[in-house]
Protein backbone atom coordinates (compact mmCIF):
# COMPACT_ATOMS: atom_id res chain seq x y z
CA UNK A 1 0.00 0.00 0.00
CA UNK A 2 1.38 3.33 -0.75
CA UNK A 3 1.51 6.75 1.46
CA UNK A 4 -1.95 8.38 1.26
CA UNK A 5 -1.93 11.45 -1.58
CA UNK A 6 -3.42 14.40 0.51
CA UNK A 7 -5.85 16.79 -1.36
CA UNK A 8 -7.65 19.46 -0.19
CA UNK A 9 -11.34 17.76 -1.31
CA UNK A 10 -11.52 14.43 -3.75
CA UNK A 11 -14.31 14.22 -6.39
CA UNK A 12 -15.55 11.16 -7.07
CA UNK A 13 -16.97 11.24 -10.73
CA UNK A 14 -15.77 13.42 -13.45
CA UNK A 15 -19.43 14.24 -15.17
CA UNK A 16 -21.05 17.88 -15.40
CA UNK A 17 -21.57 18.22 -11.48
CA UNK A 18 -18.01 16.71 -10.69
CA UNK A 19 -16.57 19.02 -13.09
CA UNK A 20 -17.88 22.37 -12.21
CA UNK A 21 -17.31 21.35 -8.20
CA UNK A 22 -13.76 20.51 -9.40
CA UNK A 23 -13.42 24.27 -11.77
CA UNK A 24 -14.93 26.01 -8.42
CA UNK A 25 -13.46 24.99 -5.49
CA UNK A 26 -9.82 25.25 -7.43
CA UNK A 27 -10.92 28.59 -8.77
CA UNK A 28 -10.88 29.14 -4.84
CA UNK A 29 -7.79 27.97 -4.65
CA UNK A 30 -7.80 24.25 -2.89
CA UNK A 31 -6.35 21.73 -3.91
CA UNK A 32 -8.68 19.91 -6.09
CA UNK A 33 -8.12 15.88 -6.59
CA UNK A 34 -10.85 14.00 -9.23
CA UNK A 35 -10.93 10.48 -9.51
CA UNK A 36 -12.75 9.20 -12.85
CA UNK A 37 -13.51 5.77 -13.85
CA UNK A 38 -14.57 6.17 -17.57
CA UNK A 39 -14.20 9.71 -19.45
CA UNK A 40 -13.92 13.16 -18.15
CA UNK A 41 -17.35 14.57 -19.06
CA UNK A 42 -19.22 11.76 -18.31
CA UNK A 43 -22.32 10.57 -19.66
CA UNK A 44 -24.11 13.57 -20.57
CA UNK A 45 -21.44 14.30 -22.51
CA UNK A 46 -20.71 10.51 -24.12
CA UNK A 47 -23.82 8.46 -23.61
CA UNK A 48 -26.75 10.86 -23.40
CA UNK A 49 -27.34 14.35 -23.86
CA UNK A 50 -25.07 15.18 -26.52
CA UNK A 51 -25.14 12.40 -28.86
CA UNK A 52 -29.08 12.02 -28.56
CA UNK A 53 -29.50 15.80 -29.62
CA UNK A 54 -26.48 15.17 -32.09
CA UNK A 55 -29.12 12.21 -33.45
CA UNK A 56 -32.16 14.15 -33.19
CA UNK A 57 -30.98 17.72 -34.84
CA UNK A 58 -30.75 16.76 -38.63
CA UNK A 59 -34.56 15.38 -38.91
CA UNK A 60 -35.53 18.68 -37.25
CA UNK A 61 -33.87 21.08 -39.12
CA UNK A 62 -35.22 19.48 -42.08
CA UNK A 63 -38.60 19.44 -40.75
CA UNK A 64 -37.95 23.15 -39.66
CA UNK A 65 -36.88 24.08 -43.30
CA UNK A 66 -40.04 22.33 -45.32
CA UNK A 67 -42.24 24.38 -43.35
CA UNK A 68 -40.96 27.18 -44.85
CA UNK A 69 -41.73 27.83 -48.24
CA UNK A 70 -38.68 29.24 -50.63
CA UNK A 71 -37.08 26.92 -47.95
CA UNK A 72 -38.76 23.28 -48.56
CA UNK A 73 -38.37 23.64 -52.64
CA UNK A 74 -34.74 22.94 -51.77
CA UNK A 75 -34.85 20.09 -49.50
CA UNK A 76 -34.78 17.51 -51.85
CA UNK A 77 -33.31 14.55 -49.78
CA UNK A 78 -33.47 12.86 -46.56
CA UNK A 79 -31.52 13.13 -43.56
CA UNK A 80 -27.87 11.70 -45.11
CA UNK A 81 -27.74 8.70 -42.04
CA UNK A 82 -23.49 8.40 -42.62
CA UNK A 83 -22.49 12.32 -42.21
CA UNK A 84 -25.22 12.47 -39.18
CA UNK A 85 -23.85 9.54 -37.54
CA UNK A 86 -20.39 11.40 -38.54
CA UNK A 87 -21.82 14.61 -36.48
CA UNK A 88 -22.78 12.40 -33.61
CA UNK A 89 -19.20 11.42 -33.48
CA UNK A 90 -18.20 14.37 -33.77
CA UNK A 91 -20.10 15.63 -31.12
CA UNK A 92 -18.73 13.05 -28.59
CA UNK A 93 -15.00 13.13 -29.82
CA UNK A 94 -15.33 9.61 -30.90
CA UNK A 95 -15.19 8.63 -27.32
CA UNK A 96 -11.80 10.31 -26.53
CA UNK A 97 -11.79 13.19 -23.38
CA UNK A 98 -8.26 14.20 -24.35
CA UNK A 99 -10.17 17.46 -25.32
CA UNK A 100 -10.86 17.77 -21.79
CA UNK A 101 -7.90 17.38 -20.01
CA UNK A 102 -6.59 20.79 -20.78
CA UNK A 103 -9.28 22.15 -18.74
CA UNK A 104 -7.89 20.23 -16.03
CA UNK A 105 -4.53 21.19 -15.91
CA UNK A 106 -4.67 24.69 -16.67
CA UNK A 107 -6.45 24.77 -13.30
CA UNK A 108 -4.32 22.91 -11.11
CA UNK A 109 -6.89 19.97 -10.99
CA UNK A 110 -5.30 16.57 -9.81
CA UNK A 111 -6.91 13.77 -12.12
CA UNK A 112 -6.56 9.92 -11.08
CA UNK A 113 -7.65 7.36 -13.51
CA UNK A 114 -9.68 4.33 -12.56
CA UNK A 115 -12.65 3.27 -9.93
CA UNK A 116 -12.81 5.05 -6.78
CA UNK A 117 -14.24 3.60 -3.29
CA UNK A 118 -15.00 5.39 -0.28
CA UNK A 119 -12.71 3.36 2.52
CA UNK A 120 -13.35 4.89 5.45
CA UNK A 121 -13.43 8.74 6.45
CA UNK A 122 -12.50 11.13 4.02
CA UNK A 123 -10.75 8.01 2.46
CA UNK A 124 -10.77 7.28 -1.35
CA UNK A 125 -9.46 3.81 -2.47
CA UNK A 126 -8.29 3.60 -6.61
CA UNK A 127 -6.47 0.41 -7.02
CA UNK A 128 -3.52 0.69 -4.98
CA UNK A 129 -3.31 4.17 -4.40
CA UNK A 130 -5.07 6.21 -1.50
CA UNK A 131 -6.47 9.73 -1.39
CA UNK A 132 -7.12 11.79 1.89
CA UNK A 133 -9.46 14.99 1.88
CA UNK A 134 -8.56 17.83 4.16
CA UNK A 135 -12.10 19.26 3.52
CA UNK A 136 -14.30 17.21 1.82
CA UNK A 137 -15.32 14.16 -0.47
CA UNK A 138 -18.16 15.12 -3.38
CA UNK A 139 -19.87 12.02 -4.27
CA UNK A 140 -20.90 12.89 -8.10
CA UNK A 141 -20.64 9.62 -9.47
CA UNK A 142 -23.91 9.78 -11.75
CA UNK A 143 -26.48 7.21 -12.82
CA UNK A 144 -26.96 3.89 -15.21
CA UNK A 145 -29.72 2.61 -17.38
CA UNK A 146 -32.25 0.64 -15.20
CA UNK A 147 -33.02 -2.72 -15.97
CA UNK A 148 -37.04 -3.48 -15.10
CA UNK A 149 -37.58 -7.14 -13.70
CA UNK A 150 -38.75 -8.38 -16.92
CA UNK A 151 -38.12 -11.93 -17.29
CA UNK A 152 -35.14 -12.57 -19.04
CA UNK A 153 -34.76 -8.99 -20.38
CA UNK A 154 -31.13 -8.40 -18.17
CA UNK A 155 -30.26 -11.87 -19.46
CA UNK A 156 -30.15 -11.07 -23.18
CA UNK A 157 -28.09 -7.61 -22.66
CA UNK A 158 -30.49 -4.83 -24.58
CA UNK A 159 -29.84 -1.86 -25.88
CA UNK A 160 -29.02 1.19 -23.09
CA UNK A 161 -28.85 4.69 -23.71
CA UNK A 162 -25.40 4.47 -24.37
CA UNK A 163 -25.76 1.71 -26.98
CA UNK A 164 -28.73 3.90 -28.75
CA UNK A 165 -26.58 6.82 -28.53
CA UNK A 166 -23.65 5.71 -30.41
CA UNK A 167 -24.44 2.94 -32.54
CA UNK A 168 -22.74 2.89 -36.02
CA UNK A 169 -25.59 0.98 -37.83
CA UNK A 170 -29.43 1.49 -38.73
CA UNK A 171 -31.55 -1.21 -36.85
CA UNK A 172 -34.36 -2.10 -39.26
CA UNK A 173 -36.66 -2.32 -36.68
CA UNK A 174 -36.30 -1.29 -33.51
CA UNK A 175 -38.35 -1.82 -29.83
CA UNK A 176 -38.13 0.94 -27.25
CA UNK A 177 -39.25 -0.22 -24.04
CA UNK A 178 -40.24 3.43 -22.05
CA UNK A 179 -42.53 6.47 -22.90
CA UNK A 180 -40.04 8.88 -20.99
CA UNK A 181 -37.90 11.44 -22.34
CA UNK A 182 -35.02 9.20 -23.16
CA UNK A 183 -37.30 6.93 -24.68
CA UNK A 184 -39.38 9.30 -26.79
CA UNK A 185 -36.37 11.11 -28.07
CA UNK A 186 -34.50 8.17 -29.08
CA UNK A 187 -37.63 7.10 -30.49
CA UNK A 188 -37.90 9.55 -32.73
CA UNK A 189 -34.12 9.94 -33.74
CA UNK A 190 -33.69 6.38 -34.96
CA UNK A 191 -37.60 6.51 -36.75
CA UNK A 192 -35.64 9.50 -38.70
CA UNK A 193 -32.28 7.91 -39.26
CA UNK A 194 -34.83 4.68 -41.09
CA UNK A 195 -35.67 2.23 -38.28
CA UNK A 196 -39.13 0.61 -38.06
CA UNK A 197 -39.92 2.12 -34.25
CA UNK A 198 -42.12 0.26 -31.72
CA UNK A 199 -42.29 2.03 -28.68
CA UNK A 200 -43.88 0.66 -25.46
CA UNK A 201 -45.34 2.81 -22.46
CA UNK A 202 -46.77 1.08 -19.36
CA UNK A 203 -49.02 4.52 -18.29
CA UNK A 204 -51.34 5.55 -20.58
CA UNK A 205 -49.48 8.17 -22.31
CA UNK A 206 -46.20 9.22 -23.19
CA UNK A 207 -44.37 11.75 -20.91
CA UNK A 208 -46.48 10.47 -17.73
CA UNK A 209 -46.79 13.73 -15.42
CA UNK A 210 -46.39 16.38 -18.47
CA UNK A 211 -49.79 18.22 -19.06
CA UNK A 212 -51.74 15.90 -21.32
CA UNK A 213 -52.29 18.61 -24.18
CA UNK A 214 -48.07 18.02 -24.42
CA UNK A 215 -48.65 14.05 -24.35
CA UNK A 216 -51.12 14.33 -26.85
CA UNK A 217 -49.04 16.41 -29.29
CA UNK A 218 -46.25 13.98 -29.20
CA UNK A 219 -48.04 11.18 -29.57
CA UNK A 220 -49.46 12.73 -32.59
CA UNK A 221 -46.18 13.72 -33.75
CA UNK A 222 -44.20 10.19 -33.16
CA UNK A 223 -46.98 8.78 -34.81
CA UNK A 224 -47.02 10.73 -37.98
CA UNK A 225 -43.16 9.91 -37.71
CA UNK A 226 -44.27 6.23 -38.53
CA UNK A 227 -43.35 4.69 -34.69
CA UNK A 228 -46.09 2.69 -33.54
CA UNK A 229 -46.77 3.89 -29.86
CA UNK A 230 -48.20 1.12 -27.34
CA UNK A 231 -49.35 2.64 -24.32
CA UNK A 232 -51.16 1.08 -20.91
CA UNK A 233 -49.17 -2.15 -21.76
CA UNK A 234 -46.17 -3.99 -19.62
CA UNK A 235 -43.34 -5.97 -20.87
CA UNK A 236 -44.07 -9.60 -20.31
CA UNK A 237 -41.28 -11.63 -21.18
CA UNK A 238 -37.74 -10.91 -23.27
CA UNK A 239 -35.38 -13.10 -25.13
CA UNK A 240 -33.15 -13.12 -28.14
CA UNK A 241 -32.50 -15.56 -30.66
CA UNK A 242 -30.14 -15.73 -33.82
CA UNK A 243 -33.27 -13.98 -35.73
CA UNK A 244 -32.84 -10.68 -33.25
CA UNK A 245 -35.08 -9.83 -30.04
CA UNK A 246 -38.84 -10.77 -28.58
CA UNK A 247 -40.82 -8.76 -26.54
CA UNK A 248 -43.37 -9.85 -25.35
CA UNK A 249 -46.29 -7.65 -23.92
CA UNK A 250 -49.08 -8.69 -20.97
CA UNK A 251 -51.98 -8.82 -23.81
CA UNK A 252 -49.79 -11.53 -25.12
CA UNK A 253 -48.49 -9.38 -28.68
CA UNK A 254 -44.92 -10.42 -29.62
CA UNK A 255 -42.64 -7.61 -30.86
CA UNK A 256 -39.93 -9.07 -32.91
CA UNK A 257 -36.86 -6.66 -33.49
CA UNK A 258 -33.08 -6.29 -34.44
CA UNK A 259 -32.86 -4.24 -31.42
CA UNK A 260 -34.26 -3.76 -28.48
CA UNK A 261 -33.71 -0.31 -26.28
CA UNK A 262 -34.98 -0.30 -22.25
CA UNK A 263 -35.44 3.68 -20.98
CA UNK A 264 -37.66 3.25 -18.13
CA UNK A 265 -35.39 5.34 -15.74
CA UNK A 266 -31.91 5.57 -14.11
CA UNK A 267 -30.22 3.96 -11.33
CA UNK A 268 -27.42 5.55 -8.60
CA UNK A 269 -24.02 4.16 -9.61
CA UNK A 270 -23.54 3.38 -5.83
CA UNK A 271 -23.56 -0.57 -5.80
CA UNK A 272 -19.83 -0.67 -5.47
CA UNK A 273 -18.93 2.56 -3.50
CA UNK A 274 -17.64 1.94 -0.25
CA UNK A 275 -20.55 3.24 1.25
CA UNK A 276 -20.66 0.57 3.72
CA UNK A 277 -16.93 1.53 5.23
CA UNK A 278 -19.17 4.61 6.36
CA UNK A 279 -22.34 3.21 7.42
CA UNK A 280 -23.86 4.17 4.48
CA UNK A 281 -26.05 1.85 2.07
CA UNK A 282 -25.69 1.55 -1.70
CA UNK A 283 -28.70 3.16 -3.72
CA UNK A 284 -29.77 7.03 -3.78
CA UNK A 285 -27.62 8.49 -1.03
CA UNK A 286 -29.38 11.31 0.83
CA UNK A 287 -28.84 15.22 1.53
CA UNK A 288 -29.42 18.21 2.84
CA UNK A 289 -30.58 21.55 0.78
CA UNK A 290 -26.75 22.31 1.49
CA UNK A 291 -26.26 18.63 -0.10
CA UNK A 292 -24.45 17.34 2.57
CA UNK A 293 -25.00 13.81 3.57
CA UNK A 294 -26.52 14.08 6.90
CA UNK A 295 -24.49 11.25 8.93
CA UNK A 296 -21.11 12.93 7.69
CA UNK A 297 -22.33 16.58 7.25
CA UNK A 298 -18.82 18.07 8.02
CA UNK A 299 -17.01 16.31 4.65
CA UNK A 300 -19.44 14.18 2.91
CA UNK A 301 -21.46 15.34 -0.22
CA UNK A 302 -23.43 14.04 -3.18
CA UNK A 303 -24.34 16.08 -6.16
CA UNK A 304 -25.85 15.25 -9.20
CA UNK A 305 -28.44 11.79 -10.50
CA UNK A 306 -26.60 9.90 -7.52
CA UNK A 307 -28.32 12.05 -4.94
CA UNK A 308 -31.92 11.47 -6.47
CA UNK A 309 -33.05 14.76 -6.46
CA UNK A 310 -33.53 15.73 -9.98
CA UNK A 311 -32.15 13.57 -12.59
CA UNK A 312 -31.22 16.28 -15.52
CA UNK A 313 -27.54 17.60 -15.63
CA UNK A 314 -28.77 20.95 -15.08
CA UNK A 315 -30.18 20.43 -11.78
CA UNK A 316 -26.26 18.50 -10.97
CA UNK A 317 -24.79 21.97 -11.80
CA UNK A 318 -26.53 23.94 -9.78
CA UNK A 319 -26.02 21.63 -6.54
CA UNK A 320 -22.60 21.48 -7.72
CA UNK A 321 -22.62 25.57 -7.12
CA UNK A 322 -24.51 25.15 -4.08
CA UNK A 323 -21.98 22.18 -2.54
CA UNK A 324 -18.87 24.21 -3.27
CA UNK A 325 -20.59 27.43 -1.17
CA UNK A 326 -21.10 24.98 1.65
CA UNK A 327 -17.83 23.72 1.33
CA UNK A 328 -16.49 27.16 1.89
CA UNK A 329 -18.47 28.01 4.42
CA UNK A 330 -20.37 30.31 2.89
CA UNK A 331 -24.46 30.41 2.99
CA UNK A 332 -26.35 28.76 0.45
CA UNK A 333 -29.76 26.47 -0.10
CA UNK A 334 -30.31 24.23 -3.03
CA UNK A 335 -34.60 25.15 -3.37
CA UNK A 336 -35.29 24.62 -7.28
CA UNK A 337 -33.58 21.03 -8.32
CA UNK A 338 -36.31 18.60 -7.29
CA UNK A 339 -39.15 17.61 -9.89
CA UNK A 340 -40.13 21.17 -10.23
CA UNK A 341 -37.09 22.06 -11.97
CA UNK A 342 -37.27 22.81 -15.18
CA UNK A 343 -37.32 19.84 -17.91
CA UNK A 344 -36.76 19.17 -22.20
CA UNK A 345 -37.95 16.65 -23.81
CA UNK A 346 -35.96 17.90 -27.07
CA UNK A 347 -38.57 15.93 -29.72
CA UNK A 348 -40.11 17.52 -32.45
CA UNK A 349 -42.08 19.04 -31.18
CA UNK A 350 -39.86 20.18 -27.73
CA UNK A 351 -41.91 19.99 -24.68
CA UNK A 352 -40.34 22.38 -21.96
CA UNK A 353 -41.78 22.82 -18.68
CA UNK A 354 -41.42 24.01 -15.12
CA UNK A 355 -43.31 23.82 -11.79
CA UNK A 356 -46.26 22.11 -11.13
CA UNK A 357 -49.04 20.76 -13.87
CA UNK A 358 -52.48 21.70 -13.03
CA UNK A 359 -53.62 18.29 -11.74
CA UNK A 360 -50.13 18.03 -9.28
CA UNK A 361 -51.69 21.54 -8.01
CA UNK A 362 -54.70 20.51 -7.19
CA UNK A 363 -53.65 17.56 -5.56
CA UNK A 364 -51.37 19.56 -3.57
CA UNK A 365 -54.46 21.74 -2.41
CA UNK A 366 -52.90 25.09 -4.26
CA UNK A 367 -55.60 27.18 -5.37
CA UNK A 368 -54.91 26.58 -9.04
CA UNK A 369 -56.12 26.76 -12.52
CA UNK A 370 -54.55 27.37 -16.22
CA UNK A 371 -54.25 29.39 -18.92
CA UNK A 372 -53.77 28.01 -22.13
CA UNK A 373 -52.46 29.56 -25.19
CA UNK A 374 -50.94 29.03 -28.52
CA UNK A 375 -47.67 30.08 -29.65
CA UNK A 376 -48.35 28.96 -32.97
CA UNK A 377 -50.88 31.78 -33.34
CA UNK A 378 -48.36 34.30 -32.80
CA UNK A 379 -46.69 36.47 -35.63
CA UNK A 380 -43.05 35.04 -34.61
CA UNK A 381 -44.87 31.41 -35.66
CA UNK A 382 -44.83 33.23 -39.08
CA UNK A 383 -40.96 32.27 -38.98
CA UNK A 384 -40.16 29.42 -36.38
CA UNK A 385 -42.39 26.52 -36.46
CA UNK A 386 -44.78 27.43 -38.78
CA UNK A 387 -47.55 25.06 -39.11
CA UNK A 388 -46.20 23.08 -36.25
CA UNK A 389 -48.16 21.21 -33.16
CA UNK A 390 -47.83 24.00 -30.38
CA UNK A 391 -49.50 24.75 -27.63
CA UNK A 392 -48.73 26.54 -24.02
CA UNK A 393 -50.56 26.80 -20.64
CA UNK A 394 -49.14 28.45 -17.56
CA UNK A 395 -50.52 27.39 -13.95
CA UNK A 396 -50.96 30.24 -11.23
CA UNK A 397 -51.75 29.84 -7.70
CA UNK A 398 -55.38 32.55 -7.49
CA UNK A 399 -54.41 33.63 -3.74
CA UNK A 400 -51.31 34.43 -4.14
CA UNK A 401 -51.37 35.56 -7.86
CA UNK A 402 -47.98 34.35 -8.73
CA UNK A 403 -46.73 31.56 -11.29
CA UNK A 404 -46.33 28.06 -10.19
CA UNK A 405 -45.98 26.21 -13.74
CA UNK A 406 -46.07 26.00 -17.04
CA UNK A 407 -45.55 24.12 -20.38
CA UNK A 408 -44.28 25.02 -23.81
CA UNK A 409 -45.24 23.05 -26.68
CA UNK A 410 -43.88 23.40 -30.17
CA UNK A 411 -40.76 22.99 -32.63
CA UNK A 412 -37.45 24.77 -31.04
CA UNK A 413 -39.35 26.22 -28.53
CA UNK A 414 -37.55 25.02 -25.40
CA UNK A 415 -35.56 28.22 -25.30
CA UNK A 416 -38.77 30.30 -24.10
CA UNK A 417 -38.85 28.42 -20.78
CA UNK A 418 -35.77 30.36 -19.08
CA UNK A 419 -38.80 33.70 -19.07
CA UNK A 420 -41.09 31.15 -16.75
CA UNK A 421 -38.25 29.79 -14.45
CA UNK A 422 -36.87 33.02 -13.53
CA UNK A 423 -40.89 34.28 -13.28
CA UNK A 424 -41.66 31.19 -10.54
CA UNK A 425 -37.98 31.14 -8.80
CA UNK A 426 -38.17 35.29 -8.14
CA UNK A 427 -42.33 34.57 -7.33
CA UNK A 428 -42.78 37.49 -9.47
CA UNK A 429 -46.67 38.92 -8.91
CA UNK A 430 -48.82 38.36 -11.90
CA UNK A 431 -49.76 42.08 -12.12
CA UNK A 432 -45.95 42.92 -12.29
CA UNK A 433 -45.09 39.93 -14.98
CA UNK A 434 -47.89 41.54 -17.23
CA UNK A 435 -45.39 44.67 -17.55
CA UNK A 436 -42.87 42.53 -19.45
CA UNK A 437 -43.60 43.43 -22.76
CA UNK A 438 -42.31 40.24 -25.52
CA UNK A 439 -40.68 41.53 -28.30
CA UNK A 440 -42.14 41.64 -31.42
CA UNK A 441 -42.37 39.55 -34.17
CA UNK A 442 -41.21 36.39 -31.44
CA UNK A 443 -43.43 33.69 -30.63
CA UNK A 444 -42.53 35.09 -26.75
CA UNK A 445 -46.07 37.15 -27.61
CA UNK A 446 -47.73 34.17 -26.39
CA UNK A 447 -47.26 35.89 -23.34
CA UNK A 448 -49.76 38.38 -23.91
CA UNK A 449 -52.39 35.83 -23.86
CA UNK A 450 -51.26 33.86 -20.83
CA UNK A 451 -51.21 37.26 -18.68
CA UNK A 452 -54.07 39.62 -20.38
CA UNK A 453 -56.43 38.88 -17.18
CA UNK A 454 -54.03 40.71 -14.59
CA UNK A 455 -52.79 43.47 -17.07
CA UNK A 456 -54.03 46.80 -15.04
Amino acid sequence: MTAPERHDVIVLGAGPAGEVCAGRLAAEGLDVCVVERELVGGECAYWACMPSKALLRPAQALAEAARIPGARESVTKPVDVEAALGRRDAVIHDLSDDGQLPWLDDRGITLVRGHGRLDGERRVKVGDRVLEAARAVVIAVGSGAAIPPVDGLKEISPWTNRAATTAHEVPRKLTVLGGGAVGCELAQAWATLGSSVTQVEAESVLIPGSEPFASTLLHEASTELGIEIRTGTHAKRAAKDRHGFTLTLQTGDELRSDELLVAVGRTPHTDDLGLETIDLKTGIVTVDDRMRVPSHADWLYAVGDVNGRALVTHAGKYQALVACATIMNRPARAVWDGPLSPRVVFTDPQIAAVGLTLEQALADGVAARAVDADPGRTAGASFVGKGGRTGARIVVDDEREVLIGATFVGPEIAESLHAATVAMVGEVPLRTLAHAIPAFPTRSEVWLRLLEHWVP
